[in-house]
């Protein structure tokens, strides 16, 4: 092979500051907390949820992936659903935004946009999407740390589904 060969393959990007910027708000955790009633669907029960998250990085730190688990269960102990999503986020630099993409047990699957704001970390549906996910990481609170999860049908309002105190590992 020639050097001009070489030299015309284009190298992977490296992770930069924005992946520094993202990387603190992904780490190992667990919670407990309530899933709102009709926050699964219209006529869906309250429910409590249990749960953890673990997270590695890939191709040299360029993305997080995090795997998620919570067990929900009926307020008197019933069993209800063990739920699991597959996350990967990081910095598009063709769009200059945070990007992920997500897939559940559901058989839901999509692409967020998001944004670091201080303490803060909101990805949302894209705006063509007829159900949006609006989804927070807020750190402001320092130990303790807050996800929440809400939806919007259409150009609606959004309506909290959960939110819960994240315990580190």
């Amino acid at each position: 092979m020639n050097d001009t060969a070489v030299l015309n393959v284009p190298v992977p990007l490296r992770a930069g500051e924005e992946m520094e910027a993202l990387r603190r708000f992904y780490f190992d955790c667990t919670w407990f907390g309530v899933i709102e009633a009709n926050g699964m669907g219209p006529g869906s029960p309250r429910m409590t949820a249990t749960g953890s998250g673990s997270h590695s990085a890939i191709q040299d730190g360029r993305w997080v992936v995090g795997d998620y688990q919570q067990d929900q269960r009926l307020d008197d102990g019933t069993f209800v659903l063990k739920w699991e999503l597959h996350w990967v986020a990081g910095w598009d630099p063709m769009t200059s935004a945070y990007v992920a993409t997500m897939a559940d047990c559901y058989g839901n699957a999509g692409v967020m946009k998001g944004v670091i704001d201080g303490d803060r970390l909101v990805y949302e549906s894209l705006e063509s999407a007829p159900v949006r996910i609006r989804l927070t990481w807020d750190l402001s609170e320092g130990t303790a740390p807050r996800w929440r999860n809400e939806i919007a049908v259409g150009d609606g309002a959004w309506a909290l589904i959960e939110e819960y105190r994240l315990q580190p590992l």
